[in-house]
């Protein structure tokens, strides 16, 4: 029997489908806590075998490649807003939503093969392995999506409690066996793959189908793929910021600091990936609460979180031209307490911003360029920073390019909010 609001795999009724009983909650965070315990313990339980040169490299590789995840991500955002919107289009909504999420995977998919079969043990299966992986981890979250949407949440659940199995196992082997970091990020990949496959094959079959390039099919892409953009590239960006900093790190020699780095933030993603994630399971009832009016209530509520954002900013901003004054020149001998502080400043402005972001992106499309606006000026001010204090201030600088380019961020898409409602 289909599940309450679904009839033949279609979406009758957005509103009873897409709000999830507590227990049903419950038991998707235990499916992506499994999954998030079991990358926490191989982004960490390497560094005990492997030597500090090849785990920063191994480091450095997921630190680049995770803005891939959002790439793939992105049409969950637009499908999850758009669904809770629309009843007899769901289909064809879904079936491009799937069409684009891929995309990215077999493209990532095509280069590497090759590329590792020839040279399994070099750089670029590294990195490009750490890549398919995190594209098809975000495939994997849209079609998540899309289960919870028509009433299937177990299906979520079942698919990141396997995937967080097979990354549990293949770390446990990479661990007795000593493979390298090339070994172990091609077998998490081939185990994602899979499950993945598998979550596919779970839907219904008019929402894997593609829809036609003519009548619905053209007339429903380039608005989908329009807020697919808009409200992907904002993410993107946020990921970017982080990969911009390993990126200085490696180019002004400090390579090993990404190691560093990584573990310092270890904590402070596990809590915002949860936070993401909680958010995207309320998106659809937030999409239709803040549809028309109630949208400018939303807005109003954005602007003041940003506005405390910058505010706290500019504290962060003096606080931290003390510390760096007198910090030491080498990263390696920052003190764990100065990181540590800096960290939990990112964690707390970050989730502020993102929510103040949330709720701008679920009341109108007019409205998402603020939020890809801020999102760049944000991704210019990391790097900007980064470049300065990163070769200075290691690890440490690089978490204050991070704390210091949240309120730029917050500062853009609140007077873009001004100009647009007063409009």
């Amino acid at each position: 029997m289909p599940p309450p609001g679904v009839v033949g795999g279609r979406l009758v009724s957005a509103v009873d489908a897409v709000v999830p009983r507590p227990l049903a909650v419950l038991r998707l965070l235990v499916g992506r806590g499994a999954f998030r315990a079991g990358t926490q313990v191989a982004a960490a339980a390497p560094a005990t075998v492997w030597d500090g040169s090849t785990f920063g490299h191994y480091a450095a590789a997921l630190g680049l490649c995770g803005w891939l995840l959002l790439v793939a991500d992105a049409p969950e955002k637009a499908a999850l807003k758009t669904l809770a919107r629309v009843r007899r289009i769901g289909p064809a909504v879904a079936g491009l939503t799937v069409t684009m999420a891929a995309a990215p995977v077999a493209v990532l998919l095509a280069v590497l093969v090759p590329v590792a079969v020839t040279a399994p043990l070099s750089t670029v299966t590294l990195y490009l392995a750490a890549g398919a992986w995190s594209a098809c981890t975000g495939l994997l979250m849209t079609v998540s999506g899309l289960h919870r949407v028509r009433g299937r949440p177990v299906l979520d659940t079942m698919a990141f409690g396997a995937s967080g199995g097979v990354v549990l196992a293949v770390t446990a082997a990479t661990l007795w066996i000593g493979w390298p970091p090339q070994a172990h990020l091609l077998l998490v990949l081939a185990g994602t793959v899979a499950v993945t496959c598998a979550a596919l094959a779970a839907l219904p079959r008019d929402w894997l189908r593609p829809a036609p390039a003519s009548g619905g099919g053209r007339r429903l892409l380039p608005p989908l793929a329009r807020a697919t953009w808009l409200l992907g590239v904002a993410d993107l960006c946020d990921a970017l910021c982080f990969a911009a900093v390993y990126l200085v790190l490696g180019v002004s020699g400090q390579a090993g600091q990404s190691g560093v780095l990584y573990l310092a933030l270890l904590p402070a993603v596990a809590l915002c990936q949860l936070a993401i994630y909680l958010l995207r399971v309320a998106q659809p009832a937030t999409s239709r609460r803040l549809r028309g009016l109630a949208g400018r209530a939303g807005r109003a509520h954005a602007a003041r979180l940003l506005r405390w954002a910058e505010r706290a900013g500019a504290a962060v901003a003096v606080a931290c031209a003390v510390l760096l004054r007198w910090a030491p020149p080498d990263g390696r001998a920052a003190s764990p307490g100065v990181t540590g502080g800096l960290v939990v400043v990112v964690l707390v402005l970050f989730l502020t911003v993102m929510y103040a972001a949330y709720l701008v992106e679920n009341t109108n499309n007019d409205v998402l360029a603020a939020t890809s606006a801020g999102a760049f000026a944000g991704l210019v001010a990391t790097g900007s920073l980064a470049a300065v204090v990163v070769p200075w201030s290691g690890a440490a600088g690089g978490v204050a390019a991070l704390a210091l380019g949240v309120p730029v961020k917050a500062h853009v898409m609140r007077r873009m909010l001004i100009s647009r409602d007063s409009e």
